[in-house]
């Protein structure tokens, strides 16, 4: 079920993992906002995962309040329970969780990953495997806000150095630093 409610035309669709909790640093909720509303102001549409709380309900509210669009993407059990978005200009309903993120694959032209829990990660994960093996090459993007993925970045290198992570399999994923960063990555200089 796809339920549209604006329509105007953006540059690019950048898809962004991110929490469905808001975690304990309001910096990070700033920062939220702060990328939002840098999204929105280059004309870019978020796809998400369609729920109105956490730092995903932070993302679409500033994106809304500053004028672009949002698509949202939500499996059929989890809309009461990530209390579905009905203020965004698309609400696609999906039957399950791999739906959910094939569909958000098929609408993204570009990846990034705020901070986040488990299902952060493994979406990023799979994403980056996806470039891996082929499915397709879209730019993948952490945005390190207060170096949130330090950790997974060191793991990452870790996996690297003991042979079970090809170096350029490890260069899929981009680290940014800043928004600027983030958008270029994701962008390229022409649509910054």
């Amino acid at each position: 079920m796809i339920i549209r409610f604006h329509q105007k035309s953006t540059s690019m669709n950048i898809c962004v993992y991110c929490g469905s909790s808001r975690g304990y640093d309001t910096s990070i909720h700033r920062q939220a906002e702060e990328f939002a509303r840098q999204l929105s102001g280059k004309g870019h549409r978020l796809i998400y995962g369609g729920g109105s709380i956490g730092i995903m309900g932070i993302l679409a509210d500033t994106v809304m309040k500053n004028g672009g669009e949002v698509t949202g993407v939500i499996p059929k059990d989890l809309f009461r329970k990530e209390v579905a978005h009905q203020g965004i200009t698309e609400l696609i309903t999906v039957d399950d969780m791999h739906q959910r993120k094939s569909t958000m694959a098929d609408l993204a032209d570009a990846f990034v990953a705020l901070p986040g829990g488990f299902g952060t990660l493994e979406e990023l994960f799979e994403i980056i495997t996806w470039n891996q093996i082929g499915i397709f090459r879209k730019p993948v993007v952490v945005l390190n806000l207060n170096s949130f993925f330090n950790p997974v970045i060191q793991m990452i290198e870790q996996a690297i150095d003991a042979g079970f992570i090809k170096p350029h399999n490890g260069e899929i994923l981009n680290i940014a630093h800043t928004f600027d960063e983030c958008f270029e990555m994701c962008c390229g200089k022409e649509n910054l």
